[in-house]
């Protein structure tokens, strides 16, 4: 009997519950105490080290049994999931609402991604194959991507009628009343 399937599965499963509770517990309660713009940055990180596919490559040169075809549409989805991550950062740090928009973008594409890879994981019979680097980013980084895109997405929702963040008018009032103890 083959044990790499459930063992692979099993261990996915068991990060991901994982991963739910902590955002339940800790990342949630975390979020809510943040301004909209810098509780989307925080969740957007997470994507930027999509990149981290490529390694994809390397596990195929090594014995990891898929096709070019697959390893290529891997790298691309995660690679542009991590391109549009970071350019979402760099605008909601401007407080840009492009950067909004870019998230949305990143929750379709990841959603497609997510999608891609498991059908083509399933038709190429990739479930159980994966080693070393391979497996941890399977088992590990996966599952924290699909649950940061999963909150991404309910801030994005929950949050739709908050500013991204507090009037300039209310940051300067602190400024200006720290200005003048200070005299």
């Amino acid at each position: 009997m083959n044990h790499l399937v459930p063992a692979q599965a099993g261990a996915q499963l068991i990060t991901l519950v994982i991963f739910i509770t902590l955002a339940r517990w800790y990342v949630v309660p975390w979020l809510a105490k943040r301004e909209r713009a810098d509780a989307l940055i925080a969740l957007l990180w997470v994507n930027v080290f999509r990149y981290v596919a490529l390694n994809v490559f390397v596990a195929q040169r090594d014995g990891f049994p898929i096709s070019n075809h697959g390893a290529l549409e891997i790298v691309v989805g995660d690679v542009a999931g991590a391109i549009i991550a970071f350019t979402a950062i760099v605008l909601l740090r401007q407080r840009a609402f492009a950067g909004v928009v870019l998230c949305w973008l990143l929750v379709i594409e990841t959603a497609t991604d997510t999608f891609l890879n498991i059908r083509g994981g399933v038709e190429e019979h990739l479930m159980g194959a994966a080693s070393g680097v391979t497996w941890m980013v399977l088992v590990f980084f996966v599952p924290a991507v699909i649950v940061s895109i999963g909150l991404l997405a309910w801030q994005l929702v929950s949050r739709r009628h908050e500013p991204l963040a507090e009037t300039a008018q209310r940051n300067s009032a602190p400024l200006a009343t720290n200005r003048l103890q200070e005299q």
